[in-house]
C-alpha cells in the first residue's frame, strides 16, 4: 500500500494479491478443492448452443480472454470499479494457466 495525500492506495502487487485471493475464495464458495474452474464447462455449453456453424470452437483459454475483454469494456464505461481491474487480472492468470496446461499435454 502507498499513501497519497493522506489516502492509502493499493499498489499493483496488492491488487494482484487481491485477485489471487478472489480466485482462492471461489473454490471455497463452490466447494471445489481444485478451485472454481467452470469456464471449460461454459465454453462447451456455448459451443453446443451456437452449433459450431462453420466457426472454430472456442477454447477454455478463449473464454478466459473473452472475460478479460468484458472486464475492460466495463472499465471503459462510467465510474471506476476496482473489481473490473482485479477480476481482469485474475482472468489473465487463469488464461495463462489454461495455455500452460495445454502446452504440457503431448499431442
Amino acid at each position: 500500500m502507498t499513501t497519497t495525500a493522506g489516502t492509502t492506495l493499493p499498489t499493483a502487487p496488492d491488487l494482484l494479491i487481491e485477485a489471487a485471493d478472489t480466485i482462492g475464495n471461489r473454490s471455497a464458495e463452490r466447494d471445489n478443492a481444485d478451485g472454481e474452474r467452470s469456464m471449460n464447462r461454459a465454453v462447451q455449453m456455448f459451443n453446443a448452443w451456437r452449433g459450431q456453424r462453420g466457426h472454430s470452437p472456442m477454447s477454455e483459454a478463449d473464454g478466459r480472454a473473452f472475460m478479460v475483454f468484458l472486464k475492460l469494456a466495463r472499465a471503459a464505461e462510467g465510474k471506476h470499479r476496482r473489481d473490473d481491474w482485479v477480476d481482469g487480472s485474475a482472468y489473465m492468470a487463469l488464461a495463462c494457466e489454461c495455455i500452460e496446461r495445454d502446452l504440457a499435454i503431448p499431442f
